[in-house]
């Protein structure tokens, strides 16, 4: 009598190993995201860095000069990556000038890949690079003590100077931003840089208690003077005025405690 065994897996074989594979989901996909999320802050704060390095060698090659007094100035991403032109003093009109499409930097200090801008809903431009926005801002001329920021506004993916910022602040001054394209998902912490390499962070979280502002997308930027203290104990506001850094006990424009990266 020839006997015929069934072969395959019952329904309870079946069950348990769906459930296993769902313990193990659990236990790893938060680990994915956590170890996403921390490689994507890791590599905005790298990238604020090299950012501040570039800021730095274009300022003392005065390949940015607006008005003509030997002193180098800061510039945007489209500047630093070769896609926008640089700002120039203008002999004839005696005052800063610019085509975007003419006198590029070369070679960029910067990849050209910086220079690939969009528009916010403010139509400045930003720079998106591993599940990070970032902006940079330059100095407007200084009113009754108050700094305003430039922000970059040429076309998207060439970016540039449309607002010309103020030549002897520029000098002296710039900033930049970075923050998550999607919180909890790649990133938390938004970031802060300036010309003196102060790198700054805020949590960044709805849940914090000192979270206030939350920066998330690609229209939800800081302000110029996020970060910085909000001029109530201070002559000089805007992005003259000292950094809110909460170690200091300053309150920052956005209400949010910025404290020091590693700290």
């Amino acid at each position: 009598m020839n006997s015929k065994r069934n072969s395959g897996f019952t329904l309870i074989e079946l069950m348990i190993v769906v459930a296993i594979i769902a313990i193990i989901a659990s236990i790893a996909i938060p680990k994915l995201m956590s170890a996403r999320i921390s490689a994507n802050e890791n590599a905005a704060i790298a990238t604020l860095r090299s950012i501040a390095s570039a800021q730095a060698q274009l300022q003392s090659s005065c390949a940015i000069d607006t008005d003509a007094d030997g002193g180098g100035e800061y510039g945007f991403f489209g500047e630093m990556a070769g896609t926008a032109g640089l700002r120039y003093y203008d002999v004839g009109t005696d005052a800063p000038d610019v085509d975007l499409d003419a006198g590029f930097l070369n070679p960029a200090i910067l990849p050209t890949a910086f220079g690939d801008t969009v528009a916010d809903a403010n139509d400045e431009c930003v720079v998106e690079r591993s599940g990070y926005y970032f902006k940079i801002y330059l100095p407007a001329a200084t009113d009754t003590g108050d700094i305003a920021g430039v922000a970059e506004e040429g076309p998207e993916g060439q970016g540039g100077a449309v607002t010309i910022p103020d030549p002897n602040n520029c000098e002296v001054i710039w900033s930049c931003y970075a923050w998550p394209v999607d919180v909890e998902s790649t990133g938390n912490r938004a970031f802060f840089i300036n010309q003196e390499g102060d790198l700054l962070q805020t949590a960044n979280n709805p849940d914090a208690p000192n979270t206030v502002s939350i920066y998330e997308g690609l229209d939800a930027a800081p302000t110029y003077d996020a970060a910085f203290e909000d001029g109530t104990t201070s002559a000089v506001t805007g992005m003259g005025a000292s950094l809110g850094i909460a170690a200091q006990g300053l309150l920052s424009n956005d209400d949010n405690v910025w404290t020091i990266v590693g700290q």
